[in-house]
């Protein structure tokens, strides 16, 4: 594990005002992590999940909180009345939240909302997600960031492992406005930069095609479940079976309808037990909302000529040596 070099933390901390602490690069493939990890990595690498454990690892903005909904639905017998009431971070937590969550912005939160007791519970789940994860009552639902790599007890338990990836450009896009939006990024540049620290393996969780790459290379493995978000957003219904078949379980035509009813786009913004707009969430977002759009192929928007040309000759060779391709979209046009 290494500090990242102090002229280019120099530099990035201009554009992400609110990281404060900067970042270390760890292992061979060099992820590009929080410095928090620095303190809490062994906690991380040497987490025991459980044979009855269902997981869910993606790269961010990958179509995480959507997948976990889906997830914990088919799995606990579509409890809409529990999934209704209890929000999904309490129901399926985020394994290193604290670590996204650099020291410094928590003690801003708790300044800025003294004697407040629910942001102040709210700061401290945060700091002991991880311990939530590990006290949960079985079967736990975890979810994570991290590539398999860094968590390696995941694959050794046996439990179920779900990973969905989304092509580069829309993961970008949708990683750009979440640093624009949460107050420990904060980021203050533009696209074109934050693309250009994307494609550089300068994001939090990058790199974005060993992440990706790792998961596909295990796709064969019985407890392992490779989804492409693209799949998603062209046949939910279809998806929905399949992973309810790797789960261990079957239900009915009616049943499924309800499901993809209640898992589509304008339901799941709009669900405030998934989308994170209750009033406490304000002091991390900058906005009231987590879900954003949830389209593929939005990236048009943002891409001009130009990157989406440099953007392509390193997507093409990043996948000139593999068999991996993202369906039903049109990632070099």
């Amino acid at each position: 594990m290494k500090c990242l070099d102090e002229e280019t933390t120099k530099i990035m901390l201009k554009s992400f005002k609110g990281e404060k602490l900067g970042w270390v690069t760890v292992g061979e493939n060099k992820w590009f992590l929080p410095k928090k990890y620095e303190k809490q990595c062994s906690i991380y690498y040497n987490f025991k999940a459980k044979p009855d454990d269902t997981w869910i690892v993606t790269f961010p903005r990958s179509g995480t909180t959507w997948t976990q909904e889906l997830i914990w639905l088919l799995s606990n017998d579509l409890n809409f009345k529990t999934a209704n009431s209890v929000p999904l971070v309490a129901r399926f937590p985020f394994l290193e939240l604290s670590m996204a969550i650099n020291d410094n912005t928590s003690r801003s939160i708790l300044d800025e909302n003294q004697d407040n007791a629910e942001i102040e519970s709210l700061v401290s789940n945060i700091e002991l997600t991880y311990e939530i994860a590990r006290s949960m009552p079985a079967p736990r639902f975890i979810k994570t960031h991290f590539p398999l790599s860094l968590v390696p007890d995941i694959l050794r338990s046996g439990c179920k492992i779900v990973y969905v990836a989304r092509n580069p450009k829309d993961v970008a896009v949708s990683y750009y406005h979440f640093h624009k939006t949460v107050k420990a990024y904060d980021f203050q540049g533009s696209f074109e930069q934050f693309w250009n620290y994307f494609q550089n393996d300068l994001t939090s969780w990058s790199p974005y095609w060993e992440h990706v790459k790792e998961a596909w290379k295990l796709r064969h493995n019985p407890n392992f479940l490779f989804l492409f978000y693209e799949e998603m957003t062209q046949d939910l219904l279809s998806v929905s079976k399949k992973v309810a078949k790797f789960l261990g379980k079957s239900y009915s035509d009616e049943q499924y309808e309800k499901l993809v009813n209640h898992l589509q786009f304008s339901s799941i913004k709009n669900n405030e037990m998934v989308n994170l707009t209750r009033a406490n969430t304000k002091v991390i977002f900058k906005s009231d909302t987590f879900i954003r759009q949830g389209k593929s192929e939005a990236w048009h928007s943002l891409f001009t000529p130009e990157l989406n040309e440099k953007a392509n000759i390193w997507i093409e060779e990043n996948l000139k040596d593999t068999d991996l391709s993202f369906p039903f979209i049109k990632l070099y046009s």
